[in-house]
């Protein structure tokens, strides 16, 4: 009987002390940095959203035509290849 308690115990007083582990404050100040750094690496202009002119060089109707090609590129698959691998006897 007491080979069948003293793994179980184990058990328990590990975890148990799992839950005295001290927390990582240095880790944790910079959590999130990274991410951060580089969304502000790549944002060409961080004032756009405050620009309320509007946008120029394209009018209603080339927007739309443009807009309706797009959307239906997605109705038809991809055409596909056929790839023929011809090696050297080696």
């Amino acid at each position: 009987m007491t080979t069948s308690i003293l793994p179980r115990l184990l058990v328990v007083t590990a975890a148990a002390l799992a839950g005295c582990a001290s927390t990582t404050p240095n880790l944790d100040a910079h959590f999130g940095e990274a991410v951060l750094a580089a969304r502000a690496a790549q944002t060409i202009n961080p004032s756009a959203s405050l620009n309320k002119d509007p946008v120029s060089g394209v009018d209603g109707q080339a927007a739309k035509e443009a807009m309706g090609r797009y959307h239906d590129s997605f109705k038809t698959p991809p055409p596909t290849f056929n790839v023929i691998n011809v090696t050297g006897g080696q």
